[in-house]
C-alpha cells in the first residue's frame, strides 16, 4: 500500500508518524526494548500530546532476530497466529557500548544508536552492514478512513535483488512489485496467488518473514525505489530478519522456525493421471486409460479422480455418485490390483445439496455471519457453507468423513480451493475475519494431512493442495493451480513454481499441457519433459482429456521416455528430497540458490536445478530452441553425454524427446536399475554415473536413501591417478560404477574403474 505522493509529500488523508527520536533503551540478557518518539524532543513539553512507539528487538532462533513495532498496545489480539518454533534464541545476547546497543544472535547483529537519528541496522558476522531501517523506516499511517496501519522500510543495496512472497506468477524477481499478501483464485496469469507467504529472500544473504498472517502489502522498490516496505492494518508489526550468509542458510533457518517439509512416500514421485474435471468418465473409462497407459509402457503411480466422482451440485458428500461408479469397493481394489495408488478430490465446501449441509449446520461446524445465519454463496457450489476449520469438533467431523473413503482404499486426496474466504464472519474460536482469511487454507491442509498420517502411518501422508501460507510447507505436495495450456502459462507456471521454493517450500508439481483449453501437441510434448523434471508429477485438464495418445504417437514416445527417466533418477530424487525435508532446501531450485554468487544466476527464471546436480532447461518453443546458462564448470548432457564448459550462454535446439539436461561437474549421480518402480529397490542394480572434474584431486560422497528417506548405503568416490576407486558401506549389494563418457566397471564393496 502506498502513503506517499511522491518523495516529498504524503498522499491526500494520510498522516504518517515516522519514529525520530530514541527516548529510552531497556535492555535485557536477551534482549532490548526501545522507545522512540515520532518527532525531535526538545524539552518537556515535546514529550507531550505526540505518540511514543515502542520497539521490542528479540531473538527466536539462532540467526534469526525480531523487531516488533507497537503503537497502541491494548488491541485486543484474537488470533490466528503462526505456529513458530522458537529454539536457540538463548544463545543471543545483548551488549551496550555508550550510546551503542547491539543484539546478536549467531551470525547476525541488530544496532541502535541512541546519539543518532533514528536507525535499525542489521549486520553480518564480518560486520559488513545487510539492511538498514533508517529515518523513515519504523512508522505508523493513518488514512481518510481512519485506518490504521503499521509500516516498516529496509533498504535496497545497488543491485540487490529480492525473490520470494510466495507463488507467484508476475516477474521472478519482485523488484519494482507491489505484492499484496491476499489468498485469491486467480488462475496463474495475473498478480493474485494461491499461496501467498509474507517471507522475501534478498540476493544480498538474508531473508525477512513477516509475522502476519493476514494481509501484508509489499511495496518491493514500487514506492520509494530504495526501500522493500511492508505494512498492516494493525497496532503492531512484527517481522524477523533471517541470516545467511547463503539463500540456502537462510531457507534453513526460516523453515526451522516455521516448518519443514514432511517427506512424500517414494510412490508420489511417480506419474498421477486424472480422470480431469468437467470431461465425462466412468470406471470403464478409467480403466481404459489405466490399461492404455499399460499397454504403451508408460509407468502410472496413482490414479486421481477429479470433483465428478460426487454427485453434482453436492461437494462435499464424500460419496461416490452411484449412477456413475456403482461399485466403488471393487473399483478401487481393480486398480490397486494393477499396481496404483489413488487420490480423490475435495474442498473445504458443504454445498447445500449435500445431506452433510444440514448435519454440519446442526452440529454448528459451518462458519456464519455475525447475525447467526449460516454464511452461504452460490459461487462454485450452490448455496455452499464453509467448514469451520478452527473448531476442534468440526476438524474431528470432517476427518471422519473422510476415513470411510481411506477405508475403501483411497490413499491420498487433492485438497482444492481454501482460498475464497469471507471476512464478515463469525469463527468459532473468535479469530479476526482479517487474519483467517489467508490462515484457513493451513488449517484446512492440516486436517486432512494429519488424518493420512494417523491411518496410512508416518512417511505415508500426501496431499495434492493449491492454496498455502507460511508454515504449509509442512503438508506437501502442492502444485500450481489454474493454467491456460499454453507456452507462456507453461513459463509463468516455473515462475511461480520457483518463486514458491524460495519461500521454503520443498516440493511442487503444475498441471502437465495445461488446465484450461486443449493443448497444441508441441505444447504437451513439451510441458511432458518439464512436468516430469519437477518434484511431482500429473497429467490434469479440465475439458479434455490428457493422456498422451490424444495428443499423438509422437506424445506417446515422450512421455514413456521422461516417466523411465524419471523413475531411474528416484534414488538421486528421493536424496534431494530427503535433504528438503531434513534442512528446508527445496528439490527444484531456482539457479540463485544453487549459484548465489554467479551475477548471470539471479534473474533466471527459465530454468533451474533439479537436487543439487542436475540443470533442467523446459523447452517453451514449438521448434525446439531454447537459450540455457551454464554456470562456471564442466557440464554434461545426461540424455546425448555432449560436454559444455561453462560459465555460457548457448542456444540449442531439441527434438520433443530431449531438452537442456545438464549434470554438474563432480557429481555423482545414483539411478536405479532401468523398470523400477518409484518406491522400488533402488540398490536392487544400481549405478553410480560420475562425472569427474578435470584435473588430479577428486573426491565425493554419495548416499542413497531408501524408500523412507533414511541412508540405504553409501559411497565414497576418489581418484588415484588414473583410476576411479569407490567403496561402498552399508548395501552390500552389486553396482556398477560408470564415468561418464567412459568405462564402467561392477563389483562389491569396492570398485576400481580406469579413467583413461
Amino acid at each position: 500500500m502506498k502513503f506517499t505522493d511522491g518523495f516529498w509529500l504524503v498522499r491526500d488523508g494520510v498522516r504518517i508518524s515516522y519514529a525520530t527520536d530514541v527516548r529510552d533503551v531497556r535492555s535485557g540478557a536477551d534482549r532490548f526494548t526501545a522507545h522512540a518518539a515520532v518527532r525531535k524532543v526538545t524539552g518537556r513539553g515535546g514529550t507531550l500530546n505526540a505518540p511514543l512507539l515502542t520497539v521490542d528487538c528479540f531473538s527466536p532462533a539462532e540467526g534469526v532476530i525480531g523487531v516488533r513495532v507497537t503503537h497502541h498496545a491494548g488491541k485486543r489480539r484474537p488470533g490466528p497466529d503462526f505456529a513458530l518454533t522458537a529454539h536457540g534464541g538463548e544463545a543471543a545476547r545483548v551488549r551496550r557500548d555508550g550510546t551503542v546497543t547491539e543484539l546478536t544472535s549467531g551470525p547476525l547483529t541488530l544496532r541502535l544508536d541512541e546519539s543518532a537519528p533514528w536507525a535499525l541496522t542489521f549486520h553480518d558476522a564480518d560486520g559488513r552492514e545487510l539492511i538498514r531501517s533508517g529515518r523513515k523506516g519504523t512508522a505508523f499511517a493513518v488514512t481518510g478512513d481512519g485506518a490504521h496501519h503499521m509500516v516498516a522500510q529496509l533498504a535496497l543495496g545497488v543491485g540487490e535483488q529480492i525473490y520470494g512472497l510466495g507463488e507467484r506468477f508476475t516477474p521472478f524477481v519482485k523488484n519494482g512489485q507491489v505484492v499484496d499478501i491476499w489468498q485469491a483464485d486467480g488462475g496463474t496469469s495475473s498478480e493474485q496467488a494461491y499461496k501467498n507467504v509474507p517471507f522475501y529472500l534478498s540476493s544480498r544473504g538474508y531473508g525477512v518473514f513477516v509475522n502476519h498472517p493476514g494481509a501484508v502489502s509489499f511495496e518491493v522498490g514500487s514506492e520509494s525505489v530504495g526501500q522493500v516496505q511492508f505494512s498492516v492494518e494493525d497496532q503492531t508489526l512484527e517481522y524477523y530478519v533471517v541470516a545467511g550468509p547463503t539463500p540456502k542458510d537462510v531457507l534453513t533457518r526460516y523453515t526451522a522456525l516455521t516448518g519443514r517439509p514432511a517427506l512424500p512416500p517414494a510412490w508420489s514421485f511417480g506419474l498421477w493421471l486424472s480422470t480431469s474435471f468437467t470431461t465425462s468418465y466412468d470406471e470403464r473409462t478409467v480403466m481404459s486409460f489405466v490399461d492404455g497407459m499399460a499397454e504403451r509402457g508408460i509407468p502410472l503411480s496413482v490414479f486421481h479422480f477429479d470433483c465428478f466422482w460426487m454427485r453434482e451440485y453436492q461437494w462435499c458428500d464424500f460419496q461416490w455418485d452411484p449412477d456413475v461408479f456403482p461399485d466403488p469397493e471393487g473399483m478401487l481394489a481393480r486398480l490397486k490390483e494393477k499396481g496404483l495408488r489413488v487420490s480423490a478430490w475435495i474442498n473445504p465446501y458443504i454445498a447445500q445439496k449435500s445431506p452433510l449441509f444440514d448435519e454440519a449446520a446442526a452440529l454448528g461446524h459451518l462458519v456464519r455471519r455475525p447475525n447467526g445465519d449460516i454464511w452461504q454463496w452460490d459461487l462454485w457450489q450452490a448455496g455452499m457453507g464453509l467448514v469451520d476449520f478452527t473448531s476442534p469438533e468440526a476438524r474431528a467431523w470432517f476427518q471422519s468423513k473422510l476415513k470411510p473413503l481411506l477405508d475403501q482404499g483411497v490413499d491420498c486426496f487433492k485438497t482444492d480451493f481454501g482460498e475464497r474466504v469471507p471476512t464478515d464472519v463469525v469463527w468459532h474460536d473468535g479469530s479476526d475475519p482479517e487474519r483467517m482469511h489467508n490462515y484457513y487454507t493451513h488449517l484446512y491442509n492440516r486436517t486432512v494431512f494429519e488424518l493420512l498420517e494417523k491411518e496410512r502411518g508416518h512417511g505415508e501422508a500426501v496431499l495434492f493442495a493449491r492454496s498455502a501460507t507460511a508454515g504449509g510447507q509442512q503438508y506437501p505436495v502442492h502444485w500450481g493451480g489454474d493454467c491456460w495450456s499454453s507456452f507462456e502459462a507453461m513459463a509463468e507456471s516455473l515462475r511461480g513454481g520457483l518463486s514458491l521454493s524460495l519461500s521454503g517450500f520443498g516440493f511442487w508439481s503444475h498441471d502437465i499441457g495445461g488446465f484450461e483449453g486443449t493443448p497444441e501437441p508441441s505444447v504437451f510434448k513439451r510441458w511432458l519433459a518439464f512436468g516430469l523434471l519437477s518434484s511431482h508429477s500429473r497429467l490434469h485438464g479440465s475439458s479434455s482429456y490428457r493422456v498422451p495418445w490424444e495428443f499423438g504417437d509422437e506424445a506417446v514416445d515422450v512421455a514413456r521416455r521422461f516417466t523411465l527417466l524419471k523413475q531411474r533418477l528416484m534414488p538421486y530424487l528421493y536424496g534431494a528430497a530427503a535433504e528438503a525435508h531434513r534442512t528446508g532446501v527445496p528439490v527444484m531450485r531456482p539457479m540463485v540458490l544453487e549459484f548465489p554468487h554467479d551475477p548471470a544466476c539471479r534473474p533466471l527464471d527459465r530454468q533451474y536445478m533439479l537436487g543439487p546436480d542436475l540443470l533442467v532447461a523446459p523447452v517453451f518453443t514449438e521448434d525446439g530452441e531454447v537459450e540455457v546458462y551454464l554456470p562456471e564448470g564442466t557440464w554434461t548432457h545426461l540424455l546425448s553425454g555432449g560436454k559444455v564448459t561453462g560459465p555460457a550462454w548457448r542456444t540449442e535446439r531439441h527434438g520433443y524427446d530431449s531438452l537442456p539436461l545438464y549434470v554438474r561437474e563432480g557429481a555423482v549421480l545414483p539411478l536405479a536399475a532401468e523398470g523400477t518402480r518409484p518406491d522400488g529397490d533402488w540398490l536392487d542394480a544400481l549405478t553410480l554415473l560420475v562425472h569427474p572434474p578435470t584435473g588430479p584431486e577428486y573426491a565425493a560422497e554419495v548416499t542413497v536413501p531408501d524408500a523412507t528417506g533414511a541412508p540405504a548405503a553409501g559411497f565414497r568416490v576418489r581418484r588415484e591417478g588414473d583410476l576411479l576407486r569407490v567403496t561402498e558401506s552399508g548395501g552390500g549389494r552389486p553396482f556398477t560404477v560408470r564415468v561418464a563418457g567412459g568405462a564402467s566397471a561392477e563389483g562389491t564393496g569396492e570398485v576400481t574403474v580406469p579413467l583413461a
